[in-house]
């Protein structure tokens, strides 16, 4: 018999029902010479300090740093039961081979190696790697099972990146609590984002706005305005030297055609999940998993804003439901297979058309509905819109105004229920050369802005955008702070720990948050640090770097840290 593990039991379930092991029994599914289990999401855990030492309960500078020589795992107290039922499924005699059905990526990797270790099995694995739970792709998944040392790479990956965290945490969240008598968590991913939000703060608080001027001038029902002036004088003097007709230097037309935007990866569906519905990180991440296990969406844990060539014949018949109105080139530039990394961008499933949308709990459905809208408008036509702006002159000052007219809103008709539709602005039909009656003339007062407080929208935006102008050059999707699938528990810790908190929608530190980023180490406020360590990882996990090699250099980072004592 086949032992098939997969990270959740409504996953398991959905596997069983195809691969026909439809009896139930306590823990698992059995049948058709296949047994299904599941693993709660993480069974396994690192072992806390105290578990190699007793003198690890207290916290100690002396004590630190805590360098492991080899890593303690232990079963989690929660999930200790379906851990003992799938250590016996492990050893049953009738179990020749396990096929690791957990989610494919660099954690799923590692939840089901930790548990076959623990369990210390030794028989043949083999890597069901899909997207969707669709019923066809579980099938020719199963068809196409791949050999476990083919992921051995991804694991070690998994394992550096879990060793690391627990060097940062464990050693430098001591030693700033111990050596400033206060309870702090430092964390690789979490400090640097910290830091941001507190940056952003201090800015705003220390901001001094900036009084400028503009010249403006009502002529045939348009208002023509000079750009910034800064010099209240300035602006007099042009205001008095402004005659009563002034005649037009230039107008400007142009087309701009622009295309629909990409599809969703997790982080752009949750960034517009907070705009438009007020959702947390982690509350999008939680209903686009359930729509996942309901079979209505491919793999929302995703980094790719594209799909597989493979998938053009189904999303075609997908989409040709909705009706034919779409243009073929934009349908064409959503597949590239080069640009998928471990999955696909998040789209609906056939098996969604048959399912009553309608049924689903409120906030799910307008998820849902987001994400069908995003294909639609992805595949869509252009958005042509004709851009005038028409120029006066006076005393080498520049007077514009703008008009935008649309020729085909495009893509846009898909979008109208979360974004204002574009209206014209139709400007009155003049030439290079006209004559404009001055009606009125004035002087606008206005002031500088200061930034804005982050939201998860545009936090989530910054965490991804983290480190990317330092690593241009390489052709690698997670060059930011974290990856999509953690940084909704990343925001959702530092909250916890009280370090950042929420204000309606926006997301400011607390002093508890700033006394901390005042006190760590550059390189965990910086960034371009955890960037670095994630292209070794990546790195790892293509065999073109080494573990050992990746966890010397942390300890090296947090022994320079702890010796400054």
């Amino acid at each position: 018999m086949k032992l098939v593990i997969a990270e959740k039991p409504s996953v398991a379930m959905s596997i069983a029902k195809v691969i026909g092991a439809n009896s139930r029994k306590d823990g698992y599914l059995e049948g058709n010479n296949y047994i299904v289990s599941w693993c709660v999401g993480h069974l396994i855990r690192m072992s806390s300090p105290e578990s190699y030492d007793g003198r690890y309960k207290r916290w100690s500078i002396a004590d630190l740093p805590i360098f492991p020589d080899n890593y303690k795992y232990e079963v989690s107290k929660y999930t200790k039961k379906q851990y003992s039922i799938l250590k016996k499924l492990f050893a049953d005699k009738r179990v020749v081979e396990v096929v690791n059905a957990c989610d494919a990526g660099r954690e799923g990797e590692l939840i089901f190696r930790l548990v076959y270790n623990q369990a210390r099995c030794k028989k043949p694995i083999k890597r069901l790697w899909i997207s969707s739970m669709e019923d066809k792709a579980i099938k020719e998944g199963f068809n196409n099972l791949k050999d476990g040392i083919e992921y051995e790479n991804l694991y070690r990956s998994a394992l550096a990146r879990g060793q690391a965290d627990w060097l940062v945490g464990m050693n430098l969240s001591r030693y700033y609590s111990c050596l400033h008598n206060n309870n702090y968590s430092v964390g690789r991913v979490q400090t640097p984002t910290l830091s941001m939000v507190v940056d952003r703060d201090k800015s705003i608080r220390n901001f001094e706005k900036e009084k400028y001027f503009t010249v403006q001038i009502d002529a045939n029902n348009m208002k023509l305005e000079t750009s910034r002036i800064d010099e209240k004088e300035k602006a007099d003097k042009l205001l008095s030297s402004i005659p009563g007709i002034i005649e037009i230097k230039e107008i400007e037309k142009k087309r701009k055609i622009t295309r629909p935007d990409r599809l969703f990866d997790l982080t752009t569906l949750q960034r517009e999940c907070n705009k438009y519905f007020g959702y947390s990180a982690k509350q999008t991440l939680d209903y686009a998993q359930s729509l996942y296990e309901k079979k209505l969406i491919t793999y929302p844990r995703t980094d790719s804003r594209f799909l597989t060539d493979d998938m053009v014949d189904n999303v075609k018949r997908y989409v040709d439901s909705f009706g034919n109105d779409f243009d073929g080139k934009n349908f064409k530039s959503i597949f590239d297979s080069k640009k998928v990394t471990d999955h696909t961008a998040i789209i609906p499933t056939s098996a969604s058309l048959d399912f009553d949308t309608t049924s689903l709990q409120g906030s799910e459905e307008k998820v849902f509905e987001l994400i069908k809208v995003k294909l639609l408008a992805a595949r869509s036509e252009n958005l042509i819109t004709e851009n005038t702006k028409i120029i006066c002159n006076v005393e080498g000052y520049e007077f514009t105004t703008t008009g935008t007219v649309v020729i085909d809103e495009g893509y846009t008709k898909y979008l109208t229920s979360y974004t204002k539709k574009k209206e014209d602005k139709v400007l009155p039909k003049l030439d290079k050369g006209d004559k404009l009656k001055v009606e009125s003339k004035k002087i606008n007062e206005k002031y500088t802005n200061p930034p804005k407080h982050y939201t998860e929208d545009t936090l989530l935006k910054a965490m991804e955008l983290a480190g990317s102008e330092a690593r241009q050059d390489m052709e690698l999707e997670r060059k930011g702070l974290g990856t999509p699938a953690t940084r909704a528990g990343i925001l959702e810790n530092l909250i916890n720990k009280e370090l950042i908190k929420r204000d309606e929608r926006k997301l400011i530190s607390t002093e508890k948050g700033e006394q901390l980023v005042s006190l760590v180490a550059d390189f965990l406020r910086n960034p371009n640090t955890t960037v670095d360590w994630e292209v070794k990882l990546y790195e790892i996990s293509e065999g073109k770097a080494d573990l050992k090699d990746f966890i010397g250099d942390v300890e090296k980072r947090i022994r320079e840290v702890i010796s400054q004592k």
